[in-house]
């Protein structure tokens, strides 16, 4: 085998390995978030609108306005929202 190819042998372990521990503290991760999700729940918490939340959280405010503007004209458009589908007809 020659330098250059156990070289890359070697720095493909390494990264194998290193994906490998991250892989496994991703899993250690989604228990805790789990374990949260949980406890919110056993509070008394919705966890599908906690989700939502977290998630809206993620966006910045641009982003969240336009993402509920487009939701209110495809709801809208649907005849989804009170008062809009006799408005609409």
């Amino acid at each position: 085998m020659t330098t250059k190819s156990s070289f890359a042998q070697g720095q493909l372990k390494s990264i194998v390995e290193r994906i490998e521990r991250l892989e496994e503290e991703k899993k250690t991760i989604a228990a805790d978030i789990k374990e949260v999700y949980a406890e919110a729940k056993g509070n008394g918490f919705d966890t599908k609108i906690l989700r939502k939340v977290i998630s809206l959280r993620k966006k910045d405010a641009d982003e969240r306005e336009e993402e509920e503007s487009m939701l209110d004209l495809y709801l809208q458009a649907l005849g989804m929202i009170p008062g809009e589908a006799e408005a609409a007809a």
